[in-house]
């Protein structure tokens, strides 16, 4: 965990959000999981779609697992520092037709070289090498979230909670409640 928000800009000049991994969860629709990404500096939350593999790697490392054999990314780690590079950062730079789009940025021999990558590829060589990672702010404004605020009892629910509400009253309007009190569910004839 780094001990202070770094803020730092883009190659193309827009500004980049620290984030840190939340969590990792599983949808309930499939077997898909979902890497949560929290702005340091806000409460933003950035929802990004891995495979199960992906996700079990970022979890491995995380949780500080001891494991008999390299995995892919830390495989990937060794060859790297092989080679005397030096993984500098994670950046998630992209989203386009709901895909996001990743760079691991290097320093290799006094430069800096950008390699395009998958977020949950790129995230699991982040925990295993202890770096930042950042997301365009574009794409934070693009596809995070908020929590949404508390509704306290002594407060009015708001035009928003009556929104929420709106759909759950359009279902009820639309019920057959003629038959409802007879004891076989039946409408009287």
């Amino acid at each position: 965990m780094l001990e202070s928000i770094q803020p730092i800009a883009s190659p193309n000049g827009s500004a980049m959000v620290q984030v840190e991994i939340d969590s990792i969860r599983v949808s309930l629709m499939s077997q898909h999981r979902i890497v949560i990404l929290k702005d340091l500096a806000g409460e933003r939350f950035l929802p990004i779609w891995i495979g199960p593999y992906e996700a079990e790697a970022i979890t491995v490392s995380l949780q500080e697992m001891e494991v008999a054999r390299p995995l892919t990314h830390d495989l990937l780690r060794n060859v790297l520092q092989a080679l005397g590079a030096e993984v500098q950062r994670i950046d998630i730079v992209d989203l386009r037709d709901d895909v996001f789009y990743a760079r691991i940025v290097l320093r290799v021999a006094g430069r800096e070289i950008e390699i395009d990558s998958r977020p949950s590829d790129a995230l699991a060589l982040a925990v295993r090498v202890h770096v930042p990672i950042f997301v365009e702010e574009k794409v934070m404004q693009e596809a995070a979230t908020e929590p949404e605020g508390e509704v306290k009892d002594d407060e009015p629910a708001g035009e928003g909670a009556d929104k929420r509400l709106n759909v759950f009253k359009d279902f009820v309007d639309t019920l057959d409640m003629d038959g409802i009190d007879s004891p076989e569910g039946d409408a009287p004839a």
